[in-house]
This record gives C-alpha cells, sequence and structure tokens, in this order.
C-alpha cells in the first residue's frame, strides 16, 4: 500500500464520522481494495469449490462495516480492526451453518494460522476457535482482539497498537500471551471432545 494512502483512508473516514457521503463514496474503492487483499489472503490456500468464496467475505464484511453508525472512526487501523472482527463473526457463522448442514463429526487439533481459520474442512477448528475467543474476550478483551486482528485481518503489530492506542511493544507482548492461552485452551477442549466421544 502506498505510504500516503494510510492517512487518505484515516481523513477520508474522519469526513465520513461527521456526515460526508463523498467521502464514503471516496473510501469505497480504497477499503474494497484492502479488504479484497484481506479474503484473499484467507482463502487462497483453500480448495477450489470452498463454499465461502472472497468475494462474498468482503461483501458481507463491507456491509456490515458501512452498517455501522455509531462507531466513531480513528484511523485506517481501527477501521481495519472492526473489519477483523466482523470477519471472525462471518466465518465463524458460516461455519456453523455448515457445520449444521453437513452434521460433521469429530476434529483435529486447532494450528493458529489464517489457512486453518477459514478452512471449511476445518469446521470444528474454527467453532473451537470461536468459543476460546469469546472466552478469553470474557476476562480479557484487550488480548482477544489482538488476536482477531492478527488472525482474521492480518494486521501487523504495528498497525494493531495503532487500532487498540497502546505501543507496538505491548501488542507483541499480549500476542505471545495470547497465543499461549490459547493453544492451552484449545488443547483442553480437544482433550474433553476426545473424553466425550469415549
Amino acid at each position: 500500500m502506498p505510504d500516503r494512502v494510510p492517512e487518505q483512508i484515516t481523513a477520508m473516514l474522519r469526513s465520513w464520522n461527521v456526515g460526508d457521503e463523498a467521502a464514503l463514496q471516496s473510501l469505497i474503492p480504497v477499503v474494497y481494495a484492502e479488504l479484497r487483499r484481506l479474503a484473499d489472503s484467507y482463502l487462497r490456500r483453500e480448495r477450489p469449490d470452498h463454499t465461502l468464496q472472497a468475494t462474498a467475505l468482503i461483501h458481507e464484511a463491507y456491509l456490515r462495516l458501512t452498517a455501522q453508525h455509531s462507531v466513531e472512526w480513528q484511523n485506517r487501523s481501527h477501521f481495519f480492526g472492526v473489519a477483523a472482527h466482523l470477519m471472525r463473526l462471518i466465518l465463524t457463522d458460516h461455519a456453523r451453518a455448515h457445520h449444521a448442514a453437513k452434521r460433521v463429526g469429530g476434529g483435529e487439533r486447532v494450528t493458529l494460522d489464517e489457512a486453518t481459520i477459514a478452512s471449511a474442512d476445518h469446521l470444528e477448528n474454527l467453532l473451537a476457535l470461536e468459543e476460546a475467543l469469546t472466552l478469553l474476550a470474557s476476562f480479557d478483551e484487550r488480548r482477544c482482539r489482538i488476536l482477531e486482528m492478527r488472525l482474521f485481518a492480518g494486521m501487523t503489530p504495528a498497525e494493531t497498537a495503532g487500532a487498540l492506542g497502546v505501543s507496538e511493544p505491548t501488542v507483541r507482548r499480549e500476542l505471545r500471551l495470547a497465543k499461549a492461552w490459547l493453544r492451552q485452551q484449545l488443547t483442553l477442549q480437544e482433550g474433553e471432545e476426545k473424553e466425550e466421544a469415549r
């Protein structure tokens, strides 16, 4: 992304905040392109017949983003941080619907990478991840948001720091701790599922 684009996005978001519809029209092609890049990065390694295509993911995320009337957009990082949360919800809803339709049983251990998160072959993984993130948010909202921004929006520690208003070293430290907690939680969930299956 060119160096000046983040500042342009921030300026457009601030104008949109105060009701400038022309700013929203200018913003659409810029953020759409970046949302497309994010969606493509999630789904690039998926099988060709994956039921959730990148276009559908970005359209749904974009519709939900533009419906966020009560948000005071701070900057580009804040916007894409909200996008990360919405992408998480979209992917989880998709996985739940797909899971209910197929009534898939069993599951595999969750790995912490973007390819696994969006994979319809790993529906149980995504649902387990959603359950763990919901639990994490109940006692540490910031760590949950940091994981969302990394795993669902592919944001860098610097971008995440900007979105949350904290330092980059804080984000790096919290991300390490959050990933360690998440691995432990997912391992516990996997053990419980195996016990129940016996």
